[in-house]
């Protein structure tokens, strides 16, 4: 920032540029997950007061923002799109949540996840794959991965369920890696 005037350096750090902020294009269009599905995800992988929940593409933030008011949980949403981000903080305002909840507008690919005790996904099966070894790696033994309608490949998940016509896969870390990848 050397050169640029005191004006120059605030406006940057309003718009967010050079302060964590993501600047690349998604990798997914935001598809809302239904919360019925959002329900029935969170109750797939027993979530509880004590659970930290990393919803990874976190988009309007309705996954983290349920966990905290239905179960207690604390919640992190993890999304590139920063008016995702906005719509997600003002849907927490607006559920009374902010205690619980917060919204990171970042790249799920390069974000710390290791605090998250368990993470949700509705990402394409490619990036779900392409997560994997970050979730083998940061994740401690028996996280619990749920995703909405993506599996990952051939790693078979502990439990499968098709829930009004959408499937859930939910998975606990270390998740299988066939052929040791």
């Amino acid at each position: 920032m050397r050169g640029m005037t005191a004006r120059t350096i605030l406006l940057l750090l309003i718009l967010g540029v050079g302060a964590g902020a993501q600047t690349r294009t998604p990798d997914v269009i935001f598809v809302p997950t239904p919360q019925e599905v959002v329900e029935e995800m969170l109750k797939m992988a027993k979530v509880g007061p004590a659970d930290v929940v990393y919803d990874l593409g976190s988009g309007d933030g309705r996954i983290p923002i349920t966990a905290a008011r239905m179960y207690g949980a604390r919640g992190v949403g993890i999304d590139i799109d920063p008016e995702r981000i906005k719509e997600a903080n003002a849907a927490a305002q607006a559920a009374g949540v902010t205690d619980k909840v917060r919204f990171l507008n970042q790249d799920l690919f390069t974000t710390d996840i290791s605090e998250a005790t368990v993470v949700t996904l509705y990402l394409l099966p490619s990036l779900n794959l392409k997560l994997l070894p970050k979730l083998n790696r940061e994740l401690k033994p028996g996280t619990r991965v749920v995703s909405h309608s993506f599996d990952m490949g051939e790693s078979a998940p502990v439990l499968q369920d098709n829930f009004n016509g959408r499937p859930i896969y939910f998975w606990t870390v270390p998740i299988a890696v066939p052929g040791g990848r």
